[in-house]
């Protein structure tokens, strides 16, 4: 049991919240939901806003100091508080609410530890912040990247901040791709987990600094502790200066996309 006695170490409290916010997504599913709209587009479900608060429980009651920014709550705790937890409850919520079963819930501590939960396969996939494995059927087993699938996820969800010198879908349309790889579109961070695991040979995306998003921080960390190679698309570090990401499994795909995305720019 989560108490405030420090019994679990942050990989352990990051995968505790992760499961619990997991649960929740699952028990919900299928159910006609309540939604609340973000505006452009973008919407919750009650799910979301269910997983987000059995996520906060573990986390206020292991770590009651800690501060907390969530996808849906946005800023809680502590305004100086010197740890910070990222949670993004639901991503992938429209694949949630449409009945299908891709979806992760992403639980990172600024800079630490890290889970990213599949509600429907019952996978835990977390890091230390040194290594990185999942927990399936109860058994850890060493997360280890490869190409050899050849299967590349690249996020084509709006807006679209690179074009038009860089656009994701010009990507696919590259022969240089096509001769390579094949695309899969996701439309959800647990992508970043399959990247780790060797489900993915790459991910793509657009965007700015993803470091402390609550979509991709779990994710990020969980490819690094890892061993995969990890930059903005523009090949800089992941960071306040970086651009979009690029997780690949090995130095040789990510030399490949980072050259096809520079061709294309």
């Amino acid at each position: 049991m989560i108490n405030t006695t420090g019994d679990l170490d942050d990989a352990a409290v990051a995968a505790a919240a992760a499961r619990a916010g997991a649960d929740v997504v699952r028990e919900l599913y299928g159910r006609r939901l309540t939604r609340v709209d973000k505006g452009g587009g973008d919407f919750a479900t009650a799910a979301d806003l269910e997983a987000e608060k059995a996520i906060l429980d573990v986390i206020r009651s292991a770590r009651p100091d800690d501060a907390v920014l969530g996808e849906e709550g946005g800023q809680q705790g502590a305004a100086g508080a010197a740890r910070q937890w990222l949670v993004d409850p639901l991503c992938g919520t429209l694949n949630y609410a449409v009945g299908t079963m891709l979806v992760a819930v992403n639980v990172a501590l600024r800079d630490g530890p890290a889970a990213v939960a599949d509600p429907f396969s019952g996978e835990v996939f977390r890091t230390d912040g040194a290594t990185a494995w999942v927990r399936r059927d109860g058994t850890d087993v060493a997360l280890t990247p490869t190409s050899a699938t050849r299967l590349v996820d690249v996020n084509l969800d709006p807006p679209f901040p690179g074009a038009p010198g860089f656009r994701a879908v010009d990507l696919l349309a590259h022969p240089g791709f096509v001769e390579r790889f094949r695309p899969r579109v996701v439309s959800t961070t647990l992508a970043l987990a399959w990247v780790a695991a060797g489900r993915r040979a790459a991910y793509v995306t657009d965007g700015g600094d993803l470091s402390e998003s609550v979509h991709f921080a779990a994710g990020i960390a969980l490819c690094r502790a890892a061993g995969c190679v990890v930059t903005g698309i523009d090949g800089a570090p992941v960071g306040r200066t970086g651009r979009g990401l690029v997780a690949a499994a090995d130095a040789e795909t990510h030399e490949v996309l980072m050259s096809l995305i520079r061709g294309g720019r």
